[in-house]
């Protein structure tokens, strides 16, 4: 049975205590949540790996994945390890394997060997990778791919199942100037036109959600269409997708397989909150996840900030999962370094978007009440410890100590302790008056 499954039959068992524990939320009520598919736990049933199970969704603090792997210009499995656990360091919920160079199976079962997140995977590059040139995969290919990442023990994949002959078509007649960005999504699409045949996942969906049961894996319903540039947000391709994602989402939920929709790439910021109700709305309220929404073209090397703004104002609107961009984006193989820094900007992006959502409201606000109440009575170690990233904090500060118990920046001059000394003395003051009115 799914973890979907037991929920519907009320079974409340340890990954949902594991994460109603760590999220300070009622077991029986995150089952609810689960049954009905408004949050997604994505854990593979395989027995032979044991992962701390993430909550995806309502009620649930907003979770970061970061991608990793390798490509054919770089294949260093270690490296791609290391920077895994450098994103699980720095708060990464879930970790994706979008490796395409070298010995796939190998690379990824190290992965899932040493991660102890939830982990996710993309099968159309392994299939596409299998054959002489990616049209050339077969539907096999594309199910023997899925069916062999989920035995592996693949937490959750990406199908990029909403992609069918009127997506196609729409997409023929949207004069995008950037076509078909997502990697997935171009595969699907050149398959198709060069087959002229409908895209397996779609037309064999059913089969998809049968291998899903079968390991427990969560289906991640992927964006293909998601638009890669400003000029192409919001038009008809994407929300012609949107429309059978929805569709699927309802599928899978009636045979008791995860979901969680991925959304789109590029979108400047006026179009943002509308975009995530859209989907929200079209996808039943299925858990959202979104790479950015990168809210401008022209910040090459700063793609981790334009993400960062996107995902504020995406999570505000209901986005439940985030896609750590690094600096890199759009410009090479990210490095550790890349992926600390994506993960930083990214963790900041997520605690202000848990300061106004329903449910981690409460601990998120706690949290920030400390920090400013540790920065009023100068606590410095405090602050470090409350720190997003603590080592960063005191290095920064040290780098140019004030003689002061203040920081540099005001030295002598520190507002708060002005103020403090002044309205001790404006108390005290105020009190005596009062004591010689009584007299």
């Amino acid at each position: 049975m799914t973890l979907m499954k037991d929920c519907k039959n009320g079974i409340v068992g340890d990954a949902i205590k594991t994460v109603a524990a760590d999220e300070g939320i009622d077991p029986a009520d995150l089952c609810r949540l689960v049954a009905k598919g408004l949050v997604t736990i994505p854990k593979n049933n395989n027995k032979n790996r044991e992962i701390t199970p993430v909550g995806i969704g309502q009620m649930m603090r907003t979770k970061i994945n970061a991608n990793v792997g390798t490509s054919r210009d770089y294949i260093d499995a270690q490296d791609e390890i290391l920077k895994a656990k450098t994103a699980v360091r720095y708060g990464a919920g879930a970790i994706m394997d979008l490796s395409t160079g070298g010995d796939l199976d190998d690379v990824r079962q190290q992965i899932l060997s040493e991660i102890t997140v939830p982990v996710g995977t993309v099968p159309l590059y392994d299939a596409a990778a299998s054959a002489p040139m990616v049209v050339e995969m077969t539907s096999d290919d594309m199910f023997n791919a899925v069916r062999r990442h989920a035995k592996q023990g693949v937490d959750f994949v990406t199908v990029h199942a909403g992609i069918n002959q009127n997506t196609v078509s729409k997409l023929m007649k949207s004069g995008r100037m950037m076509d078909v960005v997502s990697r997935g999504g171009s595969f699907t699409v050149a398959w198709m036109i060069h087959n002229d045949a409908e895209n397996p996942f779609y037309q064999e969906f059913d089969y998809l959600l049968e291998i899903a049961a079968g390991y427990d894996v969560t289906l991640s319903l992927g964006d293909g269409m998601r638009p890669g540039c400003i000029h192409d947000a919001s038009d008809a391709p994407m929300f012609e997708e949107i429309l059978v994602l929805g569709e699927l989402v309802l599928r899978s939920r009636a045979a008791d397989v995860q979901t969680f929709v991925e959304g789109p790439g590029h979108v400047p910021i006026d179009q943002i909150q509308t975009s995530v109700h859209f989907m929200k709305q079209t996808c039943h309220d299925a858990p959202l996840y979104l790479l950015g929404p990168i809210v401008t073209d022209i910040a090459p090397g700063f793609d981790h900030i334009t993400s960062a703004i996107g995902s504020t104002i995406a999570g505000a609107a209901g986005v439940d999962f985030m896609c750590m961009v690094s600096p890199s984006e759009h410009l090479a193989l990210p490095t550790v370094e890349d992926i600390k820094t994506g993960m930083q900007v990214t963790q900041i992006a997520a605690h202000a978007v848990d300061l106004v959502k329903t449910g981690p409201k409460e601990r998120a606000w706690k949290m920030d009440n400390q920090m400013a109440a540790a920065r009023k009575n100068l606590d410095w170690e405090t602050q470090y410890k409350l720190s997003i990233d603590p080592v960063h904090a005191r290095k920064v500060r040290e780098s140019r100590n004030s003689e002061s118990e203040a920081c540099s920046m005001c030295g002598n001059l520190c507002a708060m302790k002005i103020v403090e000394r002044e309205l001790e003395k404006g108390k005290k003051n105020s009190l005596e008056k009062a004591a010689k009115t009584q007299k």
